[in-house]
């Protein structure tokens, strides 16, 4: 599926540059959040631009975009309170292009599975949630907790910052319905195998 530039605002007044891709009608919409920008993470990220790819070739519409001071986005990095606000951008945006009875799910990876997840904690305009190597070493996802919709925990054996041990007691901790997958030899950056963590969010949200 092409994708086409398109920019929002945030409520306090940033222009949010980002990439919209339209699926089959009536198919729900992903809305992507990228990792650290102080790490050099956008939306061209190697895993946010393959699931971006895989989602569009099985139908869903696709919305990613650059936190405030990255790229084309207005603003400066804002410690996570800010680029909360960003995702909340991006969800009030796909809701406008896409109507309100389309389901819509927020996918983050790393830095953008704990600010995108936060952002909609309780916002039932978003139907399910996806975090990719959740950072769990670095941010508090006790919020999850409570959470009681659909949730997919993606991470590789080897994640320096989403130790399995610590990601399996967080899963074991959240209320039904949830999945877990533990990728045998990918590490936090997935590269080369961007593809694994594609197939089963694809599974994931296929199911709902």
């Amino acid at each position: 599926m092409t994708e086409e530039p398109v920019s929002f605002p945030t409520q306090d007044g940033l222009q949010i540059e980002g990439l919209l891709s339209r699926g089959a009608e009536g198919r729900g919409g992903v809305i992507l959040c990228h990792p650290h920008p102080l790490y050099g993470g956008d939306m061209h990220n190697n895993v946010v631009s393959s699931l971006q790819s895989a989602l569009a070739g099985a139908g869903f519409s696709t919305l990613r975009f650059n936190f405030r001071g990255v790229g084309g986005s207005e603003g400066s990095y804002a410690d996570g309170s800010g680029e909360a606000g960003d995702a909340r951008a991006a969800v009030d945006f796909i809701m406008t292009e896409q109507g309100a009875d389309i389901p819509r799910y927020l996918l983050g990876y790393s830095f953008g599975a704990a600010v995108g997840t936060k952002a909609v904690a309780g916002d039932n305009r978003v139907g399910a949630l996806v975090c990719i190597s959740p950072p769990i070493a670095m941010y508090d996802f006790s919020y999850l907790i409570e959470d009681r919709r659909p949730k997919l925990l993606v991470a590789g054996d080897g994640d320096f910052v989403c130790p399995v041990v610590a990601l399996q007691e967080l899963f074991d901790s959240l209320g039904q319905p949830r999945s877990l997958h533990i990728v045998p030899g990918a590490d936090h950056f997935w590269w080369g195998m961007e593809g694994r963590a594609a197939d089963y969010v694809i599974d994931f949200l296929q199911g709902l």
